[in-house]
């Protein structure tokens, strides 16, 4: 499968990936880092999948998402009837399920099913046996119950049926994970399931306020976002998948089941300006408990509960998908040091309170503590917004964000009647700005470089305009986004910086396809300097590359027309929504109250 012909279910603590072949091909549980059970995206049918489609068919005639819902319908057409697979995740109260209901819609259907659980990342086949008509698998801490409307045939490792359905059937499975120390759980009425999981999430999704022309996919996008965020803390993983390539073949494949502060601080933004106070607050709850302690021990990236140690390492017993290896766990962007975070956070938290989110003392303390930190510290090279791997540079957007902290920060102590020393802070303001102007700009071209002595052009510079650096109709912004779509557009879509054998600025080898939220930018910086159609233009191509349920990754490659990179990608989701915002002029309006309660519980 293509990256794209991957759907998304979850229960906002884990999430599956279920291709247009009926497989469900990636899942990790309990959490979304936890060890996958289902690892064949990464490897191949050794590494563990379920399979439930109609018997010789490859792929399904068509599927989408029950209406402003998480629940997946796949339909799938033969000669002799027609028949539809619903997957969901319903909401979790306990341990986590995954429910597939086969329906028969039209005549009769030959369906078949094949699983092969295989626990830790596809290296452990279980200990599987029957009990209580169900099959249980065990292996080590991890233990499974399939609870199966058809008998199901060992053999070779794996599990499998043939068996029909007809108009009005239902057939309903259930895939439960505990752990292997504790007894059974209760088993859940997967067929009671569906109707009020698909009610949660359409009243979830009831709440946007966002009333702009391009509401489908930006409702579809909050959904994402949504999906992605892990309820019991707050946190909002960047992509609930690892090593997804952003170049086939090649060696740029990261774990992205982790919280990033500028993914979430950007995240956090969109949540509040499409009307869910909720949701950013429990955010800025999780962000306040992850970050206490020193600033300057301040990490880029957290666990889901706030952890700060996520050691990198390969599974070589995997291949890879599409042979791109190393398969990698854990990221070593944790130990980096990146200035823009503390202006991502100082930005999102005074936006938050500026769209009516309360402040409190605590996190006023933590700014000023993050604010004294950079006094001292704002002047050093840094690993940059795309973490690179290669020597530390100063980098003009990291410069750029550690002036936004300042100016947030003495922004806000004006408003809030706050005392400290923000005349010196303003100063310090002043000078990053000036130096800026000074060092990270090329007069000769009429555009700001990547990082300071450079000729190079980084995407990130369109943030200027967007963060108020500078005014949208400056000289320096119109040549800046001039100068990107000249040197880093292929085939009208953006590349983050330039990849060449003599450019080891991240210090990795390969090329990798054009990130699809810098292209986003330049659709919201094209509309700040005036260009609003060709705005429009770019939005639309970019909205026209979701997959059919309305999904992105992290990357698009314009040369095969694949998508590439984790998926799927919340940076990604996350601009779309701030671009169509951007460019419907569209506020936080008042949302109709929900018809029920958001979450609920059920007993065990």
């Amino acid at each position: 499968m293509r990256i794209e012909d991957y759907a998304l279910v979850g229960d906002t603590q884990s999430a599956a990936l279920i291709g247009i072949d009926g497989s469900i091909d990636w899942l990790c549980l309990p959490r979304f880092d936890s060890p996958s059970c289902f690892t064949r995206l990464l490897g191949d049918e050794h590494n563990g999948f379920w399979r439930l489609a109609a018997a010789g068919r490859d792929r399904a005639t068509r599927r989408a998402y029950v209406e402003d819902s998480l629940v997946l319908a796949t339909r799938w057409e033969t000669s002799t009837g027609t028949a539809r697979v619903i997957d969901f995740m319903p909401v979790r109260s306990g341990n986590p399920d995954l429910v597939r209901i086969v329906e028969g819609l039209s005549g009769t259907v030959e369906m078949t099913t094949e699983i092969r659980i295989r626990f830790d990342y596809g290296r452990i086949v279980p200990w599987v046996r029957r009990a209580n008509g169900h099959l249980h698998a065990i292996g080590g801490p991890d233990s499974v119950w399939i609870h199966s409307p058809v008998p199901l045939c060992g053999g070779d490792y794996r599990h499998e049926a043939t068996f029909t359905v007809t108009a009005g059937q239902r057939l309903p499975f259930v895939f439960t994970w505990h752990p292997s120390h504790q007894p059974q759980p209760q088993a859940i009425d997967p067929l009671a399931e569906l109707g009020p999981t698909v009610q949660t999430w359409q009243d979830w999704a009831a709440g946007c306020g966002y009333r702009g022309p391009w509401r489908e996919a930006v409702v579809r996008s909050l959904i994402t976002l949504k999906a992605l965020t892990y309820s019991p803390t707050g946190g909002i993983v960047a992509a609930p998948t690892t090593s997804l390539p952003e170049h086939l073949g090649g060696v740029r494949n990261w774990d992205y089941r982790y919280c990033w502060l500028r993914d979430a601080s950007m995240t956090l933004d969109a949540l509040l300006r499409a009307g869910y106070v909720e949701e950013a607050d429990a955010w800025r709850v999780w962000l306040l408990r992850a970050i206490a302690g020193r600033p300057e021990d301040h990490q880029v990236i957290y666990g889901v509960a706030g952890e700060r140690r996520l050691p990198e390492t390969t599974l070589d017993w995997l291949s890879g998908y599409e042979g791109s290896r190393p398969v990698r766990i854990g990221n070593g962007a944790a130990g980096q040091f990146q200035l823009d975070i503390y202006g991502q956070v100082a930005n999102a938290l005074y936006r938050a309170r500026k769209q009516g989110m309360p402040p409190d003392d605590y996190t006023w303390s933590l700014l000023v503590k993050g604010a004294v930190f950079l006094e001292h510290n704002w002047d050093r090279p840094d690993e940059g917004l795309w973490e690179v791997r290669g020597p530390r540079r100063h980098f003009v957007h990291s410069k750029i964000m550690a002036w936004l902290a300042m100016d947030r920060v003495t922004r806000g102590a004006a408003e809030l009647g706050r005392t400290g020393p923000f005349d010196r802070w303003s100063a310090l303001r002043d000078r990053i700005h000036a130096q800026v102007c000074d060092k990270g700009y090329d007069p000769e071209r009429n555009t700001f470089t990547q990082s300071y002595g450079s000729r190079e052009l980084d995407a990130a510079l369109l943030q200027i305009p967007i963060v108020g650096f500078l005014p949208p109709d400056d000289p320096r912004v119109i040549g800046t986004v001039e100068a990107i779509e000249r040197e880093l557009m292929t085939d009208g879509f953006v590349l983050r910086y330039p990849l060449a054998e003599d450019n080891p600025v991240d210090g990795l080898p390969g090329g990798e396809g054009a990130f699809l939220a810098c292209s986003f930018w330049l659709a919201e910086a094209r509309a700040m300097i005036g260009r609003h159609d060709d705005a429009v233009e770019l939005f639309e191509r970019l909205i026209a590359l979701t997959n059919d349920v309305g999904l992105l990754a992290e990357e698009y490659d314009p040369q095969t027309g694949r998508q590439l990179g984790n998926f799927p990608q919340a940076f990604s989701h996350v601009h779309l929504i701030r671009t169509a915002q951007a460019l419907s002029g569209a506020r936080t309006a008042a949302p109709p109250a929900p018809a029920v309660a958001r979450t609920r519980t059920r007993a065990r």
